[in-house]
């Protein structure tokens, strides 16, 4: 969080023990990652689109605006809605990608179809994530671009002729549906071929192709690791925005540490999103999942039991099971997550640091972390402007007593006013879940 001069501001947050079994109905407000694909493809279409169900949160606010400062409008159209009308892609402008990936990595694809030159910057912790590879790729497309990582400059010329990159997409998947969503905006078919490791987080590429494939853009990924968009028109986007299932992690998970029950109203049937692992992962650490027309509900066990779990697919979740890890009967191996080193912060040894500090027993691994069972005691818990940790910190102060996450309001990246809903689950006075617009 920063104030008016650019300066970090942060919001302790003592967080509230659960003073019994936490029952509760939460509705969670719609998908950061759906809403900021909707918002570029809606730049792109051949007409306005209505997004209903959209996100307002600081990453939707930062997408929104930097589609605004190209000269497209977005408009509130009622209570969880936009208006996204379409306008040609004009330059001198300035984007604040403050900490989003999704902004960085989503617009100077489609800005480098415009005219004009686009300068992005974010956050100082933003500079420090990966950007050279999508950057290097639209260089290799004839794009012009001044920099390798933030801050930077696009230098649209109004086309981008299209072509094959390879690419190693092994730090994010954002890399692959950057270049993907603005495909349909370029002269020529776009191929894109992942070389490397495999690429974390699959469901969002997963994601990424509905979405293309939602507005009518034709999308060949019978490959393995190689996806090809051919340009043309964009329909106007029309289907309503899930809610964000990670979000809704850490409530369910507050049902699974306190032995309650919790559900989540409209939780998809059949869904792209990495949240919906959540439903296996609470199972196989002990607790009952049903998903009915009420929703989704998790009742906790007794006892949580350890986990190993591979979480390469859905490292998002990786502070939330970490979390539960550590009240768990047994020892937990997470793997597969090396890439949460380039995140927000290096999650790895954000969660080594935090939970150390709380008393626990972890060992930080290249690729993961091995937490077993310890007393735990209250402390200071570290967000690092990082929304997930801030998050994992409110799940251990439900059973540790005395625990101080240092900027909750660090989770408006994604999620607006959890504090507030955080106390309404518990039972406290607060404010409703709603959504606004961005």
């Amino acid at each position: 969080m920063l104030d008016h001069d650019g300066m970090p501001v942060t919001t302790e947050w003592p967080a509230p023990v659960a003073a019994g079994p936490v029952r509760a109905t939460v509705r969670i407000p719609g998908s950061k990652s759906w809403t900021n694909r909707a918002l570029v493809l809606a730049a792109q279409a051949t007409g306005p689109s209505l997004l209903s169900g959209a996100l307002r949160s600081r990453d939707t606010d930062l997408m929104a605006a930097a589609l605004r400062s190209l000269g497209v409008s977005i408009e509130p159209a009622g209570p969880s809605a936009v208006r996204v009308s379409p306008a040609p892609l004009t330059g001198p402008a300035t984007v604040d990608c403050g900490l989003a990936g999704t902004v960085m990595r989503f617009v100077p694809p489609l800005a480098a179809t415009g005219t004009g030159t686009i300068r992005f910057d974010g956050d100082p912790a933003a500079r420090r994530r990966p950007m050279d590879v999508i950057l290097s790729a639209l260089r290799r497309l004839g794009v012009d671009i001044d920099g390798s990582s933030l801050p930077f400059a696009v230098r649209g010329t109004g086309a981008v002729p299209g072509g094959t990159v390879e690419i190693d997409a092994s730090a994010s998947s954002q890399f692959v549906s950057g270049l993907l969503l603005a495909a349909a905006s370029f002269d020529g078919p776009l191929t894109v071929r992942h070389v490397g490791k495999a690429v974390p987080s699959q469901p969002h590429i997963e994601m990424t192709v509905a979405a293309l494939r939602h507005v009518g853009v034709p999308v060949d990924d019978a490959w393995p690791d190689q996806w090809t968009v051919s340009p043309g028109p964009v329909t106007p986007w029309t289907a309503p925005i899930e809610p964000d299932l990670s979000n809704a992690t850490p409530f369910l998970a507050a049902a699974a540490l306190t032995g309650g029950a919790v559900t989540v109203p409209n939780w998809p049937a059949s869904t792209t999103q990495a949240g919906d692992a959540i439903r296996t992962i609470l199972l196989d650490m002990g607790a009952s999942v049903v998903l009915d027309g009420s929703g989704l509900t998790v009742t906790g066990p007794t006892q949580l039991s350890g986990i190993d779990i591979d979480l390469h697919d859905v490292g998002e979740l990786t502070p939330t099971v970490a979390a539960l890890a550590l009240f768990a009967d047994g020892p937990s191996h997470l793997r597969g997550v090396g890439h949460l080193r380039g995140h927000e912060t290096d999650r790895l040894a954000a969660l080594a640091a935090d939970i150390a500090a709380v008393g626990g027993d972890i060992i930080e691994l290249v690729d993961g972390l091995t937490i077993r069972p310890a007393a735990l005691h209250g402390g200071r818990w570290q967000s690092y402007a990082d929304h997930r940790m801030a998050t994992a910190g409110a799940i251990v102060g439900l059973r540790v007593a005395d625990v101080v996450v240092d900027d909750i309001d660090t989770t408006a990246k994604t999620l607006p006013d959890f504090a507030g809903l955080w106390m309404t689950m518990l039972g406290h006075a607060g404010p409703d879940a709603t959504g606004g617009q961005p």
